[in-house]
């Protein structure tokens, strides 16, 4: 008798995960700041577009859902994303945020709880998830940029999720590439933004060319 209630029990699990897979759609859900909103460049030149286009050539079902807002922080995220997977379902939820955190000198501790709630909370719906690692300047300080620097990567190693390394790859180092401001990446940053992006993406390909049922 005990056997069998346990294998009950275990169908059960298993037709509530399947079931809660079931409820996705074809859409990926983009969670950023300024870096992903097309900040300070002509609209329709962001990384983003550029995802959207790709996924349009290899004639994939997903669209794109850019939920990105210009000085967004991980706590902002946070108080979003509920009502952005109720809404539109994700399959693929990508996270790009804790930079404006940093910049703002908050503590690392509360950056990883707001990015770990959120990758859990996605996780739930049944989605994929995909998140951004961020550096930021050694002016910080070398203990803080450090901690900042290894937070995404062990994040997404206890969580189990894929990681885009750095977002800034070959961005960063290069003056020419950002606006005036030194903050923001120009029109030209964009494709290697994509770039670096579309290749952390790599294990979703296949899941790129189906649609959930």
């Amino acid at each position: 008798m005990f056997i069998y209630k346990f294998g009950l029990i275990g169908l059960f699990c298993l037709f509530i995960a399947n079931h809660s897979l079931a409820q996705t759609n074809p859409v990926i859900l983009v969670l950023g700041d300024s870096l992903s909103a097309e900040y300070g460049i002509p609209r329709g030149t962001g990384w983003v577009t550029l995802l959207e286009k790709q996924l349009v050539r290899d004639a994939s079902p997903w669209t794109v859902f850019n939920a990105s807002i210009s000085g967004e922080t991980s706590s902002g995220g946070l108080s979003r994303l509920p009502a952005l997977l109720t809404q539109k379902k994700p399959g693929l939820v990508m996270i790009e945020l804790g930079a404006n955190d940093a910049l703002r000198g908050l503590p690392i501790s509360e950056t990883e709880a707001n990015l770990r709630k959120m990758i859990q909370m996605s996780k739930k719906t049944g989605a994929q998830v995909l998140l951004f690692g961020m550096q930021i300047p050694p002016n910080y300080g070398q203990t803080y940029t450090g901690k900042f620097k290894a937070l995404f990567a062990s994040l997404a190693r206890e969580e189990k999720i894929e990681l885009v390394p750095f977002f800034l790859e070959n961005v960063a180092s290069k003056p020419e590439l950002f606006q005036a401001d030194r903050l923001h990446p120009n029109v030209e940053a964009q494709s290697v933004l994509f770039k670096n992006v579309w290749g952390s993406m790599a294990p979703y390909r296949n899941l790129l060319q189906q649609t959930p049922k």
